[in-house]
């Protein structure tokens, strides 16, 4: 069975706007989403700062009555693939709605109604907790009320691997479709908790940058000065395809899924394999998968979350993979802008990768000022660059020691 994934449709809300165009013009200005943290009062906190999503208007896209049954990563993510599927063209009709199915990635889920509620039960008592507490916060209601929306009654899933939830929802939605399971799937991640619990769960763990008097230059990826990540919220959403399934519509097409790969480092908790094992062997899975060499590659945006050992490592196994290509290949870490969105960052950086090739130019690495002599490879330094973009990869990897690869390639039309 040869069948081809393409991608038809892309949504995108991020620190630097919400909708696609956006957070992509933001990008290549090489503008900061982070700022001071608004949604709470965080004086006190060690770190103060995170990436707010500072537009979204909710009445946009989903019904009032509708939104008190959500908790805010749901209406990121449910807002997103509405962006995604009106972008698609896509129709989903009774006719075609069990081919169409829905997976959607999220690392944490709903920790502000958690949080929420378990003050109104203290102070207030259980009969006042919403019977929609339960169905606001689970983590597979975000593709459930997706499915909902569009009337999609394929393959519905959840994917739960931390920071790289969304990669690996994206590459679970693409094997779906190539092993004849589904035509289409509305695929990503999103994610928001931004919260006092949230914030100070990553601080305890020495996570979170606490250049709280630069917010705009906390988030330095590969820099000597880097002092952990960003928090930030969103969702990136994209529908996927069957080749001969979207040509037939007429749909306009952005770019191919060639490759995904998954891995484990059996390692650590929370630390990466000492010598980047686990996502060597992921990017090299996913280029086996999409029947490439490593020279091939053009674009890689990385995980690059701002942290000492997790952007050294991911520069190592880039070197182990890539030999002496890997200073050859242009390498982003778009978290520079957007901060860590977690759960949503696959999600978010997928689209960015498709973006990237369609409009050949590669988004920039801001903040990066004295770079690590631990991480010497081109990281398109604080300005986004003209370039021919034919394949690029995404890296993904999260706490537990998750790996999650995934190569796009430009669609020609012929």
């Amino acid at each position: 069975m040869n069948r081809r994934v393409v991608v038809t449709g892309v949504g995108m809300i991020t620190p630097l706007g919400t909708g696609t165009d956006k957070s992509w013009n933001a990008l290549l200005d090489g503008r900061s989403g982070v700022r001071r943290i608004t949604r709470f009062d965080p004086a006190g906190l060690p770190c103060q700062i995170a990436g707010e999503v500072p537009d979204f208007e909710i009445d946009r896209f989903i019904d009032t009555k509708e939104q008190k049954k959500m908790d805010r990563f749901i209406h990121l993510g449910l807002s997103a693939s509405i962006m995604a599927v009106d972008d698609s063209g896509l129709k989903i009709t009774e006719d075609i709605a069990d081919r169409v199915g829905v997976i959607v990635g999220s690392g944490i889920g709903g920790l502000p109604a958690i949080e929420y509620y378990s003050n109104v039960l203290q102070e207030k008592g259980y009969k006042r907790i919403t019977p929609f507490f339960i169905p606001m916060t689970i983590i597979n209601l975000i593709a459930g009320q997706i499915s909902i929306r569009f009337g999609a009654k394929g393959p519905n899933s959840a994917v739960a691997t931390a920071c790289a939830s969304g990669t690996h929802a994206i590459g679970d939605a693409f094997r779906l479709i190539k092993n004849g399971m589904a035509d289409a799937m509305i695929a990503g991640g999103a994610e928001s908790v931004i919260t006092p619990l949230g914030i100070v769960g990553f601080s305890a763990m020495k996570a979170l940058s606490t250049r709280n008097d630069e917010p705009e230059r906390a988030s330095r990826p590969f820099d000597r000065d880097r002092d952990g990540f960003v928090m930030g919220e969103g969702a990136g959403m994209l529908i996927l395809e069957e080749l001969g399934y979207a040509l037939k519509r007429g749909a306009r097409i952005y770019a191919e899924v060639i490759g995904y790969g998954m891995t484990g480092d059996a390692y650590h908790i929370t630390a990466p394999h000492p010598n980047g094992e686990g996502a060597a062997r992921c990017m090299n899975i996913a280029l086996k998968d999409a029947d490439i060499t490593p020279e091939k590659i053009d674009y890689i945006n990385a995980h690059g979350t701002s942290t000492k050992y997790g952007d050294e490592l991911e520069t190592a196994a880039i070197k182990k993979v890539f030999s002496e290509h890997a200073y050859k290949l242009a390498v982003s870490s778009t978290k520079s802008m957007t901060g860590h969105l977690l759960g949503a960052a696959g999600g978010v950086e997928a689209v960015i990768s498709v973006l990237s090739m369609v409009n050949s130019i590669a988004p920039p690495t801001i903040n990066l000022e004295n770079p690590d002599p631990d991480c010497e490879l081109d990281y398109v330094p604080n300005k986004a660059r003209q370039m021919n973009i034919n394949i690029a990869m995404s890296n993904s990897f999260g706490f537990g020691g998750t790996n999650a690869c995934i190569v796009f390639r430009k669609h020609i039309n012929t």
